[in-house]
């Protein structure tokens, strides 16, 4: 009878790691389309940049053997692609939908043609583990915690820093005024273009770091189309988190733990086909939403009252 116990908390305890591990790149798309959004800019190109820094961290990486070079050519590459959304969007104001869409197109083409002669060739290495051997003796939490890799604890480090940021500082004060009321936050001295540039950039650079994520704790090697969607899904956690970094955090590991399950009901031998359990996140992560936006119809959506609205200084009122 202990013997079976301790299997389910084994087997517990690694689902548990596998959705930490899983959710991540989620988790750090969703913060970089958070805090795009809580400026006021829609940034539907998630999927693209995603695949983007993944590509650039697997050429550089090969060509350099250097990982923080790798990560900062994914960071420098996306963060252009940052750029040319906010010229789109901010300067051009162009239809913020549009122009997420075909940022999405341009990075899937783009990566591909660039990933071609990578295609297959493992990276030089993976990412660091911060090994915390104390924590090993905390019930659960510890294990789960205790050797996770640096990108791990540097989202955490980001959720926080985000939260903090968003609801307890004036800088945040001044985000979300430019994401709910840009002619008020203009009238105010708040220089609306540059916040709104600034974000998108920053946004797009944590959704290239969420891209190189997966390839250095996934893949080991460039693969064409390797995000699998997971940018849309980020997108959609965006919604269920009602644009709240710590929410963010659950809802990542939610559809990370559906990931890891359905892999590890694979392995259990299941009758069930191997391509349900693959849809089995994507069809929970649309189920729960519905619940959400039921549950919350009366409710106020948490949503920037300005978002995906170009503003024009001469519009102001």
């Amino acid at each position: 009878m202990r013997k079976g116990v301790d299997s389910d908390v084994d087997f517990m305890t690694s689902l548990l790691v596998a959705a930490i591990s899983a959710g991540t790149p989620l988790l750090l798309a969703a913060l970089g389309g958070i805090l795009s959004e809580r400026s006021g800019v829609i940034n539907l190109g998630t999927e693209g940049i995603m695949l983007m820094g993944a590509v650039l961290t697997c050429m550089t990486y090969i060509q350099t053997g250097s990982l923080v070079v790798a990560l900062a050519a994914a960071l420098l590459g996306t963060a252009m692609m940052g750029v040319l959304h906010a010229f789109l969007t901010v300067t051009l104001h162009a239809n913020q939908t549009v122009s997420g869409l075909g940022i999405t197109l341009f990075g899937t083409g783009l990566s591909a043609y660039l990933g071609k002669p990578s295609s297959g060739i493992p990276v030089p290495g993976k990412l660091p583990k911060l090994d915390l051997p104390w924590l090993d003796s905390v019930p659960l939490l510890g294990k789960m915690l205790a050797h996770q890799d640096v990108m791990v604890w540097a989202s955490f480090v980001l959720v926080i820093a985000f939260h903090l940021l968003i609801y307890r500082t004036s800088w945040g004060l001044h985000l979300r005024a430019v994401g709910d009321s840009p002619g008020t936050a203009d009238v105010m001295g708040i220089p609306v273009a540059l916040f709104r540039y600034t974000y998108v950039i920053i946004g797009s650079m944590l959704m290239g770091l969420a891209g190189s994520y997966l390839l250095l704790a996934f893949s080991s090697s460039w693969v064409e189309g390797m995000t699998s969607g997971r940018g849309w899904i980020a997108i959609a956690l965006i919604i269920f988190a009602r644009w709240n970094p710590v929410r963010a955090l659950f809802a990542a590991y939610l559809f990370g733990g559906l990931d890891a399950l359905g892999f590890r009901i694979q392995l259990l031998g299941t009758p069930i086909p191997s391509y349900f359990l693959k849809m089995l996140p994507y069809v929970i992560t649309i189920l729960v939403l519905m619940y959400v936006g039921w549950k919350t119809r009366n409710r106020p959506s948490g949503q920037p009252e300005a978002l995906g609205v170009p503003y024009l200084r001469e519009q102001r009122h």
